[in-house]
């Protein structure tokens, strides 16, 4: 028996199957595309995972056209992707035990279970579109990435783990990144990994059915050469006279929102931002921008004089810093404080604060209760434990920094977002990352986080400077090379230069335009094929 006899005949049995082993091969291939993306980034299983989704999709049969039966089968593919990608969520309902740790079971599998109704969508509206050839393969790229898209929008949006980021390694292929954006990829992800299903149709030139597998194979050596050439035209090239200092203190989270530990984490930080790197380190002095993670500090960090103070005499003449803290909203003198903003300061070596950013984008349940006032009234309250949640900032701005180029802000998972970084008017000359991922402990969460920030200065041109509490804290270039970084769960400083930024990217200017035209033919060309079909 030939090869292709044999994938033929695997094929069938996955189009025949059906009940709760469907489920079971369809959860299957979910939790082993997991395998593509960090820290694993094992992309060349999804040409074993995404076949088996076209065929799940060939016998999906019944009422309806098979709409509801590609549906389900689509949402236990949802749950098996998205439960071992996302089990690091409990780590964050054990950091208070004794009042969060009975929710974890709720997270872990209600997040996902959640999510998956997107990928359920993104089943039934391919199989709305299905053909009985190779365009059954761009009607399923051009559906997921709709799904996906509506996924990373939908009640504030969650793109996390979207499928376009299993080509985000090597890092020749992710420079795609740079012309089409997050969706964009999503959509040539599916359509290159899904064409092997192709192999098993039957046509009258054999040579046919391996059309689709050759192109995705041609595709992805042109995107390698592409990225290839962009990596040559573009070596890593440095601002003058603009040095980093990263601070990770490897801070457990409960010191971090426990006053009591106010001189604790001050003296920490004093000494560790000061600490000599090297035999010819002269500690903070060698930097003119020193960098602290987000939320740093267990209180409100401009109406603590003391605090101040210490910054002040940390810093040298010419170097700022830039810090995570909760701030209090701006209220009359004597009016207790309730709520809080989520912000970053920059401040001068006298101490004064050059500029403010507060982030617009929270954390459902962790930031912000939906429906509030209802949910604390019912006694829920989200991790962060701020009576009435997080108040939201208003507008995204750059920052400008004292001897080096403006610099845009994303606190924690604004860094997901990509349609809130493409398009700007404003070009900014690098991002500055600053996020807690503590919350997680040693777990695939943070590489993650890590992957999908870096996409951000792919797709935009500009370098990345990340510091997170406990990793993974990193200074990148602005096609994606790693210039520097301090590894999960140490405590330590990273000196670095500050990359330069490139001309504005493709996708810079055009945002997800690109995209939505590769969206836009996969499902020309799917309906053009079922017309036909139909008016031969």
């Amino acid at each position: 028996m030939s090869a292709l006899q044999r994938l033929r005949q695997i094929a069938l049995a996955v189009i025949l199957t059906w009940g709760w082993k469907r489920a079971v091969i369809a959860m299957a291939a979910g939790a082993l595309s997991v395998l593509a993306l960090a820290p694993f980034n094992l992309f060349p299983v999804l040409f074993i995972t995404f076949p088996v989704l076209v065929w799940l999709i060939d016998g999906s049969g019944g009422r309806y056209g098979g709409v509801p039966a590609a549906a389900l089968t689509g949402y236990w593919f949802g749950l098996g992707y998205f439960v071992p990608g996302l089990y690091w969520i409990g780590y964050a309902f054990f950091v208070e035990a004794d009042i969060f740790a009975w929710l974890t079971p709720f997270a872990v599998l209600g997040l996902p279970a959640y999510l998956s109704i997107f990928t359920a969508i993104g089943f039934a509206l391919a199989r709305l579109l299905w053909t009985k050839n190779a365009t059954r393969v761009l009607a399923l790229a051009a559906s997921l990435t709709i799904a996906e898209w509506l996924r990373g929008h939908a009640l504030t949006g969650f793109p996390w783990n979207a499928f376009g980021y299993a080509l985000s390694e090597p890092l020749p292929l992710a420079q795609t990144a740079s012309l089409i954006g997050l969706w964009g990829m999503t959509f040539l992800t599916v359509a290159i990994f899904a064409s092997p299903a192709t192999l098993i149709d039957r046509t009258p030139d054999r040579s046919i059915a391996w059309r689709a597998p050759a192109a995705a194979i041609a595709l992805l050596i042109v995107m390698s050469i592409f990225g290839a050439i962009r990596l040559s035209l573009h070596p890593t090239t440095m601002v003058s006279g603009a040095k980093l200092r990263l601070m990770q203190p490897n801070l457990q989270q409960d010191a971090k929102f426990n006053y009591a530990a106010k001189a604790e984490v001050m003296k920490k930080y004093l000494a560790l931002s000061d600490r000599a790197s090297g035999p010819q380190s002269t500690g903070v002095r060698d930097a003119t921008i020193l960098i602290w993670p987000e939320s740093a500090f267990p209180f409100f960090l401009t109406r603590e004089a003391d605090a101040m103070a210490q910054i002040a005499e940390l810093l040298p003449k010419g170097t700022v810093l830039i810090t995570g803290s909760v701030r209090a909203p701006d209220l009359p003198r004597g009016t207790p404080i309730t709520r809080a903003y989520n912000s970053i300061y920059v401040i001068d070596h006298d101490g004064s604060v050059l500029a403010v950013y507060d982030k617009l984008h929270l954390v459902p349940f962790g930031e912000f209760l939906p429906y509030q006032e209802l949910m604390e009234k019912l006694g829920f309250e989200q991790l962060t434990r701020v009576r009435g949640g997080f108040i939201a900032g208003s507008v995204r701005h750059a920052l400008p920094i004292a001897g080096a180029p403006s610099a845009l802000p994303l606190i924690c998972y604004e860094a997901i977002f990509p349609g809130e970084v493409a398009g700007r008017n404003e070009r900014p000359g690098w991002i500055v990352n600053l996020t807690n991922d503590g919350w997680f402990g040693i777990s695939t969460g943070p590489y993650q986080h890590l992957e999908q920030a870096r996409m951000r200065a792919i797709e935009l041109g500009l370098p990345l400077v990340r510091s997170a509490n406990t990793g993974i804290s990193a200074v990148i270039d602005p096609v994606g090379r790693t210039v520097a970084s301090l590894g999960l769960g140490i405590e330590g400083i990273l000196d670095a230069n500050l990359p330069a930024a490139l001309p504005p990217t493709v996708y810079a200017q055009l945002g997800d335009v690109p995209a939505a035209m590769l969206v836009a033919l996969g499902v020309i060309l799917a309906v053009r094929r079922r017309v036909a079909k139909r008016h031969p």
